[in-house]
């Protein structure tokens, strides 16, 4: 199975290294010297990581056979996919692959339906679910211990402990304008 694992920015300095922004919780293991990549668009790659260091907080790489800066910077944007074992799981408990949740169905606590999850979303803060509803809308999850408790691969399953208005329009709003009575001040 492949992974995307990173995705190429721009080029670092003039002899060949790329800023990279990582895609996978296992830079290490996935990323490393020696490591072969295939490359989205193919004819990128193969690529093999020559060398890796952490520079102001930025993963930086070189490739053999890209010694220039012309040579980086003809990377740029392309995506680095790692061949896994599908049978592989990482290594901290309560985390997945997203071929692993793509698919599942998502429940509440209490068993309703809410839909199947056809896309994880990786942003800077958290991940989200995408999760398509069976009438075909779509909602989004953040997949925090706080609304998601539980992942169950077994039964192709997470149930969700949703707060309101999450996945209904039923939210409830507060006013800081009301007193303990429910009026509102003046």
């Amino acid at each position: 199975m492949q992974l995307v694992v990173a995705r190429i920015g721009r080029a670092h300095g003039i002899k060949g290294e790329v800023t990279v922004e990582v895609r996978t919780d296992e830079p290490e293991l996935r990323l490393g010297p020696g490591a072969v990549l295939t490359t989205d668009p193919a004819a990128a790659g193969p690529l093999t990581i020559e060398t890796g260091r952490v520079h102001s907080g930025r993963l930086l790489l070189r490739f053999e056979g890209v010694s220039d800066r012309s040579g980086a910077e003809a990377l740029r944007n392309t995506l680095l996919i790692a061949e896994i074992d599908p049978e592989e799981l990482p290594e901290g408990e309560g985390e997945y692959y997203d071929h692993q949740l793509i698919d599942l169905d998502v429940v509440t606590a209490d068993g309703a339906e809410v839909g199947r999850i056809t896309e994880i979303s990786h942003l800077p803060s958290q991940d989200l679910f995408i999760v398509e509803r069976p009438d075909g809308s779509e909602v989004l999850i953040p997949f925090v211990e706080e609304i998601v408790a539980e992942i169950d691969l077994e039964e192709q399953k997470a149930v969700i402990t949703p707060p309101p208005g999450l996945i209904d329009d039923r939210a409830e709003i507060a006013s800081s304008r009301e007193d303990a009575t429910g009026r509102e001040e003046s």
